[in-house]
């Protein structure tokens, strides 16, 4: 699964776009430098039940952002992801899905 599969996912599973969940994480102030994954896991997992894939994908981007490393941009098959930025905004929304 790619990384913008895994927000998509997230998605469908709370309702919430990514950087809702992103919004509320920076509220809780987990996006400090030094809250660790655990913690924001924990919380995932209690309020919306997601499981420790699909937390440390939103633990991702709290801590660096939308960007992503380079290694699977491009590339074919169920890991690669168009561009090097995830799209945060909600699927709908998301020109690549167009």
């Amino acid at each position: 699964m790619s990384f913008q599969a895994y927000l998509d996912k997230i998605e469908e599973k709370t309702g919430l776009t990514p950087r809702e969940l992103v919004e509320q994480a920076k509220a809780r102030g987990y996006d400090a430098a030094g809250v660790k994954a655990g913690v924001i896991c924990d919380w995932l997992k209690e309020d919306y039940d997601l499981g420790r894939g699909h937390a440390m994908a939103i633990v991702h981007v709290i801590k660096n952002g939308p960007g992503i490393s380079d290694k699977h941009v491009g590339r074919k098959g169920p890991h690669g992801d168009p561009t090097n930025v995830l799209w945060l905004d909600g699927k709908a929304t998301n020109p690549l899905n167009a």
